[in-house]
């Protein structure tokens, strides 16, 4: 893992990455020009990073709302690019590659003597069929420990539920610290990093209908660097045999070792820990 940039001063990171859920231009502009302004008045360097927004559009809404966007480019403090050279740059999104990308461009923000980096970005390439955008919502898990702990970034990811399945939005939406913008409905399995310690809360049911959801968790839980990784399942109502193989196979695989850590164990998880014994070398109830 990249060393942080020690230049800025560091702040708690659980709002620090925010879903922004949004169903019109007006809301999608409300929320670009707070976000911009907010970064302005402190001192930030910002970017865009479009997807189905051309650049030009983005600077236009914020000169028409009183916004010298275009001194802001000149002095090099506000930038707007696209997804295929951020998230998709190269064959396709990698979770790793995007992560070092944010080590990069805040160390190169610190640099040239800003507070940090505010970032948003839209996220509607992840409905597509692009080369690892299945590996969406294990990257908004891994990044609260990865990056928003260790950097002065402030980022927000736009999710326009007009180019967005429903249930997509909300899963990835809730996948977030913080979330702003329009309401969020509850998918059938939530996961969201904690903020206080590294690791997962997960609510809901976890079964077969939700196995992509199980999988992402289990990715985050593989490749999270801390020495020891916990669970809250307190909302959780049910976990099934392959869900619970899947996240015990993850903590075996886990390069930082040590037991994948659970509190609020509901009775489900109990009842397939005494069946399946082998689990417990890996998977430890810590409220028994």
């Amino acid at each position: 893992m990249p060393e942080a940039p020690v230049s800025a001063e560091r702040r708690p990171a659980a709002g620090h990455h925010s879903s922004v859920v949004f169903a019109d231009d007006q809301e999608w502009a409300g929320h670009l020009c707070a976000f911009v302004r907010d970064g302005l008045d402190q001192g930030e360097e910002i970017a865009y990073f479009a997807d189905s927004t051309e650049p030009e559009r983005v600077l236009r809404t914020l000169t028409e709302a009183g916004i010298d966007a275009t001194a802001a480019v000149k002095r090099g403090q506000l930038s707007v690019s696209t997804a295929t050279r951020t998230y998709l740059a190269g064959t396709g999104f990698d979770p790793d590659a995007m992560i070092g990308l944010w080590y990069e461009a805040v160390q190169s923000a610190t640099a040239r003597g800003y507070g940090g980096l505010r970032a948003i970005g839209e996220m509607s390439w992840g409905a597509r069929d692009i080369a690892g955008a299945d590996r969406l919502l294990e990257y908004e898990l891994r990044i609260h420990q990865e990056v928003f702990e260790r950097l002065p970034l402030t980022a927000w990811c736009f999710y326009d539920r007009r180019l967005l399945p429903d249930d997509c939005v909300d899963v990835l939406a809730g996948a977030h610290p913080v979330s702003r913008g329009g309401p969020v409905g509850r998918p059938a399995l939530r996961v969201t990093p904690l903020t206080d310690r590294p690791g997962l809360r997960i609510s809901g049911s976890a079964g077969y209908d939700t196995r992509d959801v199980v999988a992402a968790a289990a990715a985050a839980v593989r490749g999270m660097p801390a020495p020891r990784v916990e669970l809250d399942l307190a909302e959780l109502r049910h976990l099934d045999a392959a869900s619970l193989a899947a996240l015990a196979a993850a903590a075996a695989d886990r390069p930082a070792g040590g037991p994948l850590g659970v509190r609020h164990a509901p009775p489900s998880l109990r009842r397939l820990l005494d069946l399946f014994p082998e689990f417990g070398s890996v998977v430890e109830v810590l409220d028994r």
